[in-house]
């Protein structure tokens, strides 16, 4: 209960920081306290109406065109999860994948051209990692959070309520572009490897996805500011696959 009122109080802080009219700061404390604790249903509901937002304004590849049957075929080698997943490709050039909390899995056709199907596969069991451990969840509450605390949001009604289209919108993004710690990602990608290894799926494609990636960025950080350099993802499964023989 204390780290709760804690946070409220930071976001009356930080609203007034940002020249917020005062009279709306106990609405922010008391929104963002609200935001600090949703509910498992709040977070799916929310990731519901975040991935419509982003499908609205994409070009969503078919299930009969090639890279919707590209995907089928990719997702046919990742069974049990533990994560209900709905996935769509996007067409666009673009590199990119991204996941949310309620399964919503989203592959760019730009990463699908320059990867192979078990490398696409090795890169959606990630994300499906990020889902599956918590981390989708926790960046929702973050990103609701944030906005409670500039005011954005009413400190009254359901969570989904408060949104307007335009905070939607805000969300979806910073929801797609979500900061994840260097242990949440090195757990994403351990759970793609063991999904792999469970679905006798090849391990080795994981590590030349990331290969390829680094390619991309230099080696540096990845194409994906929320993930941590390739070159050394590339260099821990690598070192995962070797322990394993």
């Amino acid at each position: 209960m204390k780290s709760r009122l804690s946070l409220a109080a930071a976001a009356i802080v930080l609203a007034a920081c940002a020249g917020t009219n005062t009279a709306g700061l106990a609405d922010a404390g008391v929104a963002t306290f609200k935001a600090s604790t949703l509910s498992d249903q709040d977070v799916r509901t929310l990731a519901d109406n975040a991935c419509a937002s982003a499908d609205a304004k994409s070009q969503i590849a078919a299930p009969n065109s090639v890279y919707g049957k590209r995907l089928a075929k990719v997702l046919a080698g990742l069974k049990d999860t533990g994560v209900p997943i709905q996935a769509k490709v996007y067409q666009t050039k673009s590199v990119n994948a991204w996941a949310m909390a309620n399964g919503c899995v989203r592959v760019y056709s730009g990463l699908m051209d320059m990867m192979s199907d078990d490398e696409v596969r090795g890169v959606i069991g990630h994300e499906i990692g990020h889902v599956a451990l918590g981390h989708t969840k926790a960046a929702m509450q973050v990103a609701y959070t944030a906005a409670a605390a500039r005011g954005a949001l009413s400190a009254t009604g359901g969570a989904v309520a408060t949104l307007s289209s335009s905070q939607l919108g805000d969300l979806t993004e910073k929801l797609i572009n979500a900061q994840f710690s260097q242990k949440q990602e090195s757990d994403a990608d351990d759970y793609s490897y063991d999904l792999l290894k469970k679905n006798g799926a090849n391990r080795q494609a994981l590590v030349s996805a990331f290969d390829k990636l680094a390619k991309l960025d230099g080696g540096n950080s990845s194409i994906m500011s929320s993930h941590p350099g390739s070159k050394e993802r590339s260099a821990r499964i690598q070192a995962r696959l070797k322990s394993d023989k």
